[in-house]
């Protein structure tokens, strides 16, 4: 029989010679691996039901699966980085906007924050869906919304408007966290980890590239073309995923509400899920007040950016996208660990260069784009091998997972940059540092092995 030890977040090894392990290096066979699903690009799905329980089966192709085309998987990734992009095309724009809408600095920071709590709430009230309606209707209907609160953001008249369009687009925005467990569950298992890797690299190629997407668009024709140009994209996208999207059943019969207490439950259920939430969730905070607090440094006295100056860093955080590709790789070899603790390593030192980079100088920009890189770098290694040892816990409620974990993620960007604006007031950069720092040290805490257990002495 194969011989198991148990690694520091409690995931099975298992000895060369056994059963071939998923991409953490933890087996997913038994009763929680029964039932497979086959999908090409070009939508044939297979299902075979399985499961018990309250699950209706059919989870993903753990075996025999064919996996996913590049042709779908390029439609994913784009979809992912799409609908997530929307939520972050106002940090570059903030001064901008409170110019136009009479806001000061502290309320236009709210626009960012109210983006990420809209999220959240999503991530906690309709990516759990995902197991228990058909995933294309849902990613679908999720895309369309999207498409249309973004125009009430682009014709909002006033701030508070503004900031019902922004939520409500943030909402429905996490079509993007129901295509990502989508790809996992079509791929073989053996691909998992690069295939979730390379639709993480369209999520975050959104994240980072709205920055300079917004900043290029609003000196063009104002910040609200910025929103007007993503609804319209949106809209297509939803018809694109309509027609090549496979239809996949859901994996769960149990009502809405159980299926919420079931996510919950599945925080206290599983120390992996609990101790990857809280890690992601102190890396996402850091990462978050660097951005937010990144336009007030670069608009301000030292640096006198504009918008499409400051939109353009992200062209720099843009390069951490192949981290993600690698990291799904890496985890396919079972180091998702070690790439968790280097991350979150690298998270910590990146404070230093963009601490010396605040007071301006000759040195500044080199120092920022240096530690914007590295914090970028280390943020995403720390998140794709997360999200790999999450998605092997339980194969058949992976949308129950990915929701509790990344609902975790953006509750800790949230209060990122809810306390950046507070930070910022109090102490300026050097106090903002000292926030992300602390924060990245925490993530650095909980990545570190576990001190070996003593061994019970022998009765």
């Amino acid at each position: 029989m194969a011989e198991e030890n148990m690694r520091d977040d409690g995931v099975r090894e298992t000895a060369p010679g056994a059963d071939a392990p998923d991409a953490t290096g933890s087996r997913e066979s038994g009763p929680r691996a029964n039932g497979s699903r086959a999908a090409g690009t070009g939508g044939a799905v297979r299902d075979v039901a399985g499961g018990g329980d309250g699950e209706a089966g059919g989870a993903g192709p753990e075996a025999g699966a064919p996996g996913i085309g590049r042709g779908l998987l390029l439609l994913m990734s784009v979809a992912a980085g799409l609908s997530v992009a929307g939520n972050y095309f106002a940090q570059p724009l903030l001064d901008t906007i409170g110019d136009d809408l009479g806001l000061g600095s502290s309320l236009a920071a709210l626009v960012v924050t109210v983006a990420q709590v809209g999220y959240g709430l999503g991530l906690v009230f309709l990516v759990p869906l995902g197991d228990l309606v058909e995933r294309r209707r849902l990613a679908v209907g999720l895309t369309a919304a999207t498409a249309a609160f973004l125009t009430v953001t682009a014709s909002a008249p006033s701030g508070a408007l503004l900031l019902v369009g922004t939520a409500l687009t943030g909402f429905t925005s996490v079509a993007a966290q129901v295509v990502v467990p989508y790809a996992a569950t079509l791929a073989a298992p053996h691909e998992r980890g690069r295939t979730v890797g390379t639709v993480m690299s369209g999520l975050l190629l959104g994240i980072l590239l709205a920055r300079t997407a917004a900043g290029v668009l609003a000196d063009l024709g104002g910040w609200r073309t910025v929103y007007w140009v993503n609804a319209t994209l949106m809209a297509i996208l939803a018809v694109l995923l309509h027609r090549y999207l496979p239809r996949l059943r859901p994996t769960s019969t149990l009502r809405y509400p159980a299926l919420l207490r079931s996510t919950a439950a599945l925080l206290g259920q599983e120390p992996v899920l609990r101790r990857r939430a809280a890690i992601g969730a102190l890396t996402f905070g850091s990462f978050s007040v660097l951005w937010t607090a990144m336009t007030f440094l670069l608009s301000g006295p030292d640096y006198r950016w504009s918008d499409s100056a400051i939109g353009l860093l992200g062209l720099v955080g843009a390069a951490s996208s192949l981290v993600a590709s690698i990291s799904g790789r890496l985890a396919d070899r079972g180091l998702a660990h070690q790439v968790s603790r280097v991350g979150a390593l690298l998270l910590l030192l990146s404070w230093g260069p963009l601490l010396a980079a605040g007071p301006g100088g000759p040195w500044a920009v080199a120092a920022l784009l240096l530690g914007v890189l590295t914090l970028d770098l280390a943020v995403q290694g720390v998140h794709i091998s997360s999200q790999n040892l999450v998605y092997a816990v339980r194969p058949e409620a992976r949308n129950r997972l990915n929701s509790a974990y990344m609902s975790s993620y953006f509750a800790g960007g949230a209060a990122g940059s809810a306390i950046t604006s507070g930070v910022w007031a109090a102490g300026g950069w050097p106090a903002t540092c000292v926030a992300g720092a602390a924060l990245a040290a925490g993530a650095l805490l909980l990545a570190a092995p576990a001190a070996p257990r003593p061994a019970t002495p022998a009765p």
